[in-house]
Parts: C-alpha cells; sequence; structure tokens
C-alpha cells in the first residue's frame, strides 16, 4: 500500500543537521520545505524499540501527533553475521562511554575484538541497515528499508563518514566507507536505497 504524500511541509524527525540537510535536499525538486525536530522545539524521544522500524515508528509517530505535520524519521546500524547481526538496532549504543557522549573509534576496536573471539575467519559479511518511516497524524504509516551489503575489514581505513564508516566496505568496492568521496557514499548507501524508495513510493508518478 502507498499514500501520496500532499502538502508542502514534511517534519524530519532529527536533531541531526546534516541528516536534515540531506532530506531537504532530496525532497527540493518536489517543491518540499523540510523542517526539524529541533526547530520545532521537540524533545527526542526514547528508542525503546528492539527493530529499526520500532524506533523509527517511535520517533515518525511522536513527532507527527506533537505537531499535527507529517513527519519521516529513519532508525539504522550495521548488522555483523558472524556477531548474530549485533550490533544491528544498537549500533550507536556500543560507542556510548561512561561519561557521556559517543566514542565509534572504541566501538569499531570492541566490534574488532568480538569478531576475534568468535573464532570466525574473514570475510566478515556485514550490511548497514536504514529503516524511513513516514508517518501522519491520523495515526497511519509507511516504512521504506534500505539495505548496503559488505563486509568488516581490520584496520580501520579513511577519516570520511562517521560512526562505523573506516570498518566497512561495500560489496563491489574496494575503499571502505570511510575512505570514500561522501557524495559517492550518498549515492550507494544504505540510507540511499530508503530514500529512493520513500520517492518513487510518496512522490513519483
Amino acid at each position: 500500500m502507498t499514500r501520496r504524500f500532499e502538502g508542502d511541509k514534511l517534519l524530519v524527525a532529527t536533531h541531526n543537521q546534516g541528516k536534515l540537510d540531506e532530506i531537504a535536499h532530496l525532497l527540493d525538486p518536489y517543491g518540499v520545505t523540510c523542517v526539524g525536530a529541533a526547530e520545532m522545539g521537540l524533545p527526542e524521544p526514547e528508542e525503546t524499540g528492539t527493530t529499526f522500524v520500532d524506533n523509527a515508528r517511535i520517533k515518525a509517530h511522536a513527532a507527527a501527533k506533537a505537531t499535527g505535520l507529517p513527519a519521516l524519521a529513519d532508525d539504522s546500524g550495521i548488522e555483523i553475521d558472524a556477531l548474530d547481526k549485533a550490533p544491528g538496532v544498537y549500533t550507536a549504543d556500543w560507542a556510548e562511554t561512561p561519561h557521556g557522549g559517543r566514542d565509534f573509534i572504541m566501538a569499531m576496536g570492541k566490534t574488532h575484538d568480538r569478531l576475534q573471539e568468535s573464532g570466525i575467519p574473514q570475510p566478515w559479511t556485514a550490511r548497514f541497515c536504514c529503516t524511513l518511516v513516514l508517518a501522519w497524524p491520523d495515526g497511519e504509516d509507511l516504512v521504506f528499508p534500505g539495505v548496503m551489503e559488505g563486509r568488516v575489514v581490520w584496520p580501520m581505513r579513511g577519516s570520511q563518514g562517521h560512526g562505523y564508516d573506516p570498518i566497512f566496505q561495500p560489496q563491489g568496492y574496494d575503499v571502505t566507507f570511510g575512505e570514500m568521496d561522501r557524495w559517492e557514499k550518498n549515492k550507494i548507501s544504505h540510507r540511499a536505497d530508503a530514500f529512493r524508495k520513500f520517492v518513487a513510493g510518496c512522490f513519483d508518478a
């Protein structure tokens, strides 16, 4: 089932300015103005879900209900097959430090340690996942999943991107996301895959 997006204003349920800019750029040709959760003074809801869909739904519905606007939210992470698809929905949690904030260098080190402990030889197949949820104030929503297959490599390579990008080598490439130009990465990433489905489902004829 699809539902066309009608109107000219979309609330993007994120406090991340980079993510907001990326979505605004994508929707610019459709005459849609994007506003972020921070601009609307919305708090960040607690992500208590156990799947990417659950967490994206929590954020999208909370924002739509609070503002009366259609709201788009995403949840994303990396699944590593040798670790039974961990960290998955807890990807950001693995980077949390005892003093607050997130340290992804530490998180990547922890990931490598666990892979070594698993005894499973390379290649360590993995995928980045992104689930977009568009929620309307009437409670209806649409779900758009995106995936980028690849593998975990070690040592870390590259300083571009963010999160686990320096240890993820996408399928069909010999560089990591951390070594890739961000515009090139944005064309092939898990988020780009989900965005394509979102635009095709809600905007394109």
